[in-house]
């Protein structure tokens, strides 16, 4: 990593204090060599607009809350810290686009090749092993339960935004890494661009399928 992805991770990581683990500065590397690695299977990729957005795609996490959505904010704050550090206003473009679509549940989708990679990306994060290692800090963090047999359409109805599966949360306490997987995980491969995150996203939603069904059967006894 050269001088200047240094001095963006640098600021990245004081953004990123006190962050929660789910989220932290380790979440950032960990997309970032995502990106790296779908990277080589695409063609024309922008790969200075790439890493720069993989540092700065979760700056404003810290300062999230149900009014303000750190992918918009991250993209505000992004562009001051380029213009400062001499990036040329169309690179500051690209990357601002990157950082305002790359969530999940956010309403701007990706246009780029570099913006698709991203969110790609960031989404592979939340599946395998390490989802389920961060879906449990979450947990932990928002006192939810290890695990909640609630008939998902009702859940569906009862807690997320207009009663869809990707709306947003109303209640966190009543959420659970098992209704996450439901709503969110099991979901992300139809969202996702590239071919090389596909390929990625099944073998780690296999995991987490096999980990919860397994799961849900210690819980009731039956293992």
């Amino acid at each position: 990593m050269n001088e200047k992805y240094q001095k963006l991770l640098e600021i990245v990581k004081r953004e990123l204090k006190g962050a929660s683990p789910a989220h932290d500065i380790s979440h950032v590397m960990r997309v970032y060599d995502l990106c790296l690695l779908l990277a080589k299977y695409e063609k024309n990729v922008d790969l200075d607009v790439l890493k720069t957005a993989a540092l700065l795609h979760d700056i404003a996490r810290v300062k999230e809350s149900q009014n303000i959505d750190h992918a918009v904010l991250g993209a505000e704050m992004s562009e001051k810290i380029l213009r400062e550090l001499g990036y040329p206003e169309e690179k500051i473009r690209h990357i601002k686009h990157c950082i305002i679509a790359h969530r999940f549940r956010g309403a701007v989708k990706p246009r780029t090749i570099e913006a698709k990679i991203l969110s790609d990306a960031d989404k592979l994060d939340v599946l395998g092993a390490i989802g389920i290692a961060r879906s449990y800090i979450l947990a932990g963090e928002y006192g939810q339960k290890i695990y909640v047999d609630t008939p998902i359409d009702k859940y569906i109805k009862e807690n997320l935004v207009g009663g869809k599966h990707d709306g947003r949360i109303k209640d966190l306490s009543k959420h659970a890494p098992n209704i996450e997987f439901e709503t969110k995980f099991k979901h992300i491969p139809k969202k996702l661009y590239t071919r090389k995150a596909k390929e990625i996203a099944k073998e780690r939603l296999k995991f987490m399928r096999q980990f919860f069904e397994r799961l849900k059967k210690e819980i009731k006894g039956e293992l």
